[in-house]
């Protein structure tokens, strides 16, 4: 089924609405996709302005999207968050905060109603989301938050056809190996597995990263992987989860590299985002995995240092764009199919 993509032009401020104008003005993105904006209008006008693209926006009725597909342009859900004065170029500010997260909020609500199947945003920038009040670590859980969503959850990345998560996420180095334990190794590689399926991939091969240099040398160098890891890998197995570790962390993106592998699973945020960025900056793609709804971003920032100038590289937000299009249409297949549809 093909999917309805809900789109998000990202702080203003950054790349964002660079990105989006180029995507959209790329020939195949409507006939993969039925797209909706979702923002300020002027906002995607500054994007196209960046960008040097010309594609037609019409505003439609955000309460009627029996009328927003099947004419000419894009339908443009309208909103207005920020003023043109309000955006200073590559600037941490509220306002920039606050579009992004009232973007986010429609588009969820779209999705939620039904009325889309996935969400795709240019770049937010962080410090502006915490200024505009955001209230969590990142806007993967402002989303949960949003959604009121109790379960697990966590970011993974994806590069071409490997994808990563974490055990943990967004805290201080010291504190890792004490907050790693067999339930939370098991809930990164359920996620991992079930973001896999989602996407496609009918059995997919995960390897699991070592906290410690060289995977402990047999309790030599610390006993987390004797002691946690071994016997997570153990239960999730039973489960019937095809994932083979502890493997030293220096290694185990060589699998992934290969194509041994379709997802690592790693104790902590940089062990797993160096290696990726590493083979991949500018075609990562960042999915907020575990939620109800599929929601992709690309992986790099707001690029501030290039804002502006027309120069931004549309490879990883067309790379999310894909992936949306593979998961949306799974997720509106499986709402189709469900009994309350």
């Amino acid at each position: 089924m093909k999917p309805r993509i809900a789109v998000i032009h990202g702080d203003p401020a950054g790349i964002g609405p660079e990105l989006i104008a180029k995507l959209l003005a790329q020939p195949d993105v409507s006939d993969r996709a039925d797209i909706v904006l979702v923002g300020d209008r002027h906002v995607f006008d500054q994007g196209q302005r960046q960008a040097r693209t010309d594609w037609l926006v019409r505003e439609v009725d955000p309460d009627r999207p029996e009328g927003w597909w099947g004419t000419e342009g894009f339908p443009l859900c309208p909103l207005s968050t920020i003023q043109p004065e309000e955006i200073q170029l590559a600037t941490v500010s509220e306002a920039g905060g606050r579009t992004s997260l009232r973007g986010l909020d429609r588009a969820i609500d779209l999705t939620v109603a039904g009325h889309t199947d996935a969400i795709l945003f240019g770049p937010f920038n962080k410090a502006s989301l915490h200024l505009a009040g955001m209230g969590v670590e990142d806007e993967h859980r402002y989303i949960a938050q949003y959604l009121e969503f109790p379960g697990y959850h966590s970011e993974i990345n994806m590069l071409d056809d490997l994808i990563t998560t974490r055990v943990t996420s967004h805290i201080a180095l010291r504190e890792v190996a004490d907050r790693i334990d067999v339930a939370g190794v098991i809930d990164a590689i359920r996620l991992a597995h079930g973001t896999l399926l989602s996407m496609g991939v009918s059995r997919p091969r995960i390897g699991l990263a070592a906290l410690n240099p060289h995977a402990g040398d047999d309790g030599n160098f610390g006993t987390e992987e004797i002691d946690i890891l071994t016997p997570a890998i153990e239960q999730a197995r039973a489960l019937q989860i095809d994932v083979d570790g502890p493997w030293p962390s220096d290694t185990v993106f060589l699998k992934g590299r290969d194509g041994l592998l379709d997802a690592v699973v790693t104790m902590y945020h940089d062990q797993g985002q160096i290696a990726m960025k590493l083979m991949g900056f500018e075609s990562g793609v960042t999915i907020a995995a575990g939620l109800p709804i599929p929601v992709a971003t690309p992986a790099h920032g707001t690029a501030f240092d290039i804002a502006g100038q027309g120069t931004a590289n549309v490879g990883a937000t067309r790379k999310a764009f894909d992936v949306l299009c593979r998961m949306g249409a799974r997720y509106r297949s499986e709402q189709a199919a469900s009994p309350a549809a």
